[in-house]
């Protein structure tokens, strides 16, 4: 079991582990809802240094980018991050992750914890047709990055303090190599998985400790907090971003998965062809929000039925929502039943627990 750099300050403040992708990660610390209501409300540090990160670069890198992904590499500037896919081939996803743009020959990749090893494979067994040469044009850094994600409506006063660039009119999805708490050459971007706003912040594990201590002492008057992976669910969930096996996997397609709008068929890609015939053709299941109108709380895996208690479709995340007081979830939909405000069932025990599909996010960001 792996443990990442900020590891002894999740158990000096007392958080309850879980193992997680190979990894020894927080869940909480002083409660779920509490963590939550921070982000919303304060500010929030999350420890995601136990996602990849792959280096892409020189002559090809782009074309190998545009063929291995669904969305259009060439809409991407220097300093501009793009939320994106690997199609697996057969219509399925192998992974969601994050390009970000440094030129035109340079990117990174910032990839799920527990598909590391399976995205890496996939891209080397790719990156050979456009001349790029593993361990020299793609290079596998996840092990040397240490990553927090600063998050909720005090986060850029709080980081400002950290450093004499100007943040404040850093756009949605953007990233900038900035000097803050006194180390150099700092990845700081805008992105999250939250919908409260805020910043990822990627350093070398030897300069961990440096930035966990400053964050923390410049948000001290903010109301700052460690925030453990079970508040990250929920706040992702109120957002309805999609979780890689829970809602979207090797059987799911970009297309079902509502991800139409990452897929751009400007460009040869794999399974283009396939995703182009689900876009003209239709697909007979769709991932959709749903919000409970009787009291319960929807889990992974509950069915959803008609009124008649005809299965209808299953659910692949559901949680009581911190910010809204109800259940809310996403799941996977036949045809015909998932127009917003259609009523489904959701199978609790031997009960049918009436609700609304609702377009998500939930609550606003």
């Amino acid at each position: 079991m792996k443990s990442t750099p900020f590891s002894r300050f999740h158990k000096s403040a007392g958080a309850r582990m879980v193992p997680f992708a190979g990894y020894e990660m927080p869940v909480e610390f002083s409660g779920i809802n509490d963590e939550h209501l921070t982000v919303r409300e304060k500010v929030g540090v999350f420890d995601v240094s136990h996602m990849g990160e792959f280096m892409v670069s020189g002559k090809g890198s782009t074309e190998f980018l545009q063929y291995v992904t669904t969305n259009d590499v060439g809409l991407l500037y220097d300093g501009k991050v793009q939320y994106t896919c690997f199609p697996n081939g057969n219509g399925g996803i192998v992974d969601d992750f994050l390009i970000y743009r440094y030129t035109p020959e340079k990117y990174l990749l910032v990839v799920n914890a527990a598909n590391i090893e399976k995205d890496w494979n996939w891209c080397v067994a790719n990156a050979g047709k456009f001349g790029l040469e593993a361990g020299q044009d793609l290079v596998n850094i996840s092990d040397e990055i240490a990553q927090l994600a600063v998050q909720g409506p005090l986060a850029l006063k709080t980081i400002s303090k950290l450093t004499s660039e100007d943040i404040a009119d850093m756009g949605h999805y953007m990233f900038k190599t900035v000097e803050l708490a006194g180390i150099k050459d700092v990845l700081l971007s805008t992105t999250g998985y939250t919908g409260a706003g805020g910043f990822e912040i990627y350093v070398k594990n030897m300069d961990a400790d440096r930035l966990w201590n400053a964050i923390f002492e410049a948000g001290r008057k903010y109301g700052i907090k460690p925030i453990g992976l079970g508040a990250r669910d929920t706040l992702r969930l109120e957002m309805g971003y999609a979780l890689y096996g829970n809602d979207i996997d090797d059987n799911t397609s970009p297309i079902e998965a509502g991800l139409g709008w990452i897929v751009k068929f400007n460009k040869e890609f794999i399974d283009k062809e396939l995703l182009m015939r689900q876009k003209q053709e239709g697909v007979t299941r769709r991932l959709s929000g749903f919000m409970m109108v009787d009291r319960g709380i929807p889990r992974q895996h509950y069915e959803v039925v008609d009124k008649s208690g005809n299965k209808i479709g299953e659910v692949t995340s559901g949680t009581m929502s911190p910010s809204l007081k109800k259940g809310i979830g996403m799941a996977y939909i036949k045809e015909g039943h998932w127009d917003e405000g259609a009523e489904i069932y959701i199978k609790v025990r031997d009960r049918q627990l009436k609700a609304k599909v609702t377009r998500p996010p939930f609550v606003g960001r």
